[in-house]
C-alpha cells in the first residue's frame, strides 16, 4: 500500500469514533484531509465541526459541513488529527502544517484525542522530525538562541523565501537535531520561554487512541 492509501485507511477507521449528533474537532494536514473527505460522506450524522486552521475550515465547508467557532462550544467528545511523530506513550510532535497552536487549543477541549497516522510516524524516540515552535515575530532571535542552548538547531520556517506566517500572525522556528526522551518536560520548558506561543509537543496531553496504517491493516493503540 502507498502512504496515501495507508492514510485513507486510518481516515476511514476514524469514522468509528465519530459521535452521532455531536460537534467534533478536526485537525490539519494531509491525513486530516483524508478524514475530512470521509467525514463528508456521513455529514448528516454530525452537527458540525470545529476546525484547527483556516485551510481545514475551508475543506469542511466544501463538503457542506457546518463549522463552529470554538468559543461557541462547551462540549466536544472527540478531536481527530494526524501527527508528524508519535511514541509508545501517545506523546506526539505536530505542526508540520503550521497549525500547532490552534490544534493544541481545539484538542484541549475534546474528551478524546484520536491520532490517525501511517505506520512510519511511530518512533521509539521523537526528534528526527524537527520540533515546530510558534513564536511572536519579535521573539524569533531570542527564542532561537534559547533553543540552541537546549541543543537544537533552530531554523526559521520560510515560504517562498520569506518567513512563514501562521493563521495567528506568528512565525515558526523548526528545532532540528533534538533527541526527545522526556517530551512532557521539554514541552513545558519551551513553552516557558518568553515569546513562545506554544510548541508542537503534545505530551502533557497526548493522544488517547492512535490508529496506525500498516501494510497488514489498521493497528489500534490506546494510551
Amino acid at each position: 500500500m502507498t502512504q496515501d492509501e495507508l492514510k485513507q485507511a486510518v481516515a476511514r477507521a476514524a469514522l468509528n469514533y465519530v459521535v452521532d449528533g455531536a460537534i467534533i474537532g478536526v485537525g490539519t494536514g494531509s491525513t486530516a484531509n483524508f478524514f475530512i473527505d470521509e467525514l463528508g460522506k456521513i455529514k448528516q450524522r454530525i452537527k458540525g465541526a470545529v476546525a484547527s486552521s483556516e485551510a481545514t475550515a475551508a475543506r469542511l465547508k466544501s463538503h457542506g459541513i457546518a463549522v463552529f467557532d470554538l468559543n461557541e462550544i462547551t462540549h466536544m467528545p472527540v478531536y481527530i488529527d494526524g501527527a508528524d511523530e508519535i511514541d509508545a506513550s501517545g506523546a506526539m510532535i505536530k505542526g508540520g502544517g503550521g497549525a500547532l497552536t490552534r490544534e493544541k487549543i481545539v484538542a484541549s477541549v475534546a474528551e478524546k484525542f484520536i491520532c490517525i497516522a501511517d505506520g512510519s510516524k511511530l518512533v521509539e524516540v521523537m526528534g528526527t522530525f524537527p520540533l515546530p515552535v510558534e513564536v511572536i515575530p519579535m521573539a524569533q532571535a531570542v527564542v532561537s538562541r534559547a533553543l540552541k542552548a537546549m541543543g537544537a538547531t533552530p531554523i526559521l520556517r520560510l515560504k517562498e523565501g520569506v518567513p512563514y506566517v501562521t493563521d495567528n500572525g506568528c512565525f515558526i522556528i523548526d528545532a532540528a537535531g533534538l533527541r526527545i526522551t522526556q517530551p512532557a518536560i521539554l514541552e513545558q520548558q519551551i513553552n516557558d520561554l518568553p515569546g513562545v506561543v506554544t510548541n508542537g509537543l503534545f505530551a502533557r496531553k497526548g493522544a488517547n487512541v492512535c490508529l496506525l496504517g500498516m501494510a497488514d491493516g489498521v493497528k489500534t493503540m490506546t494510551f
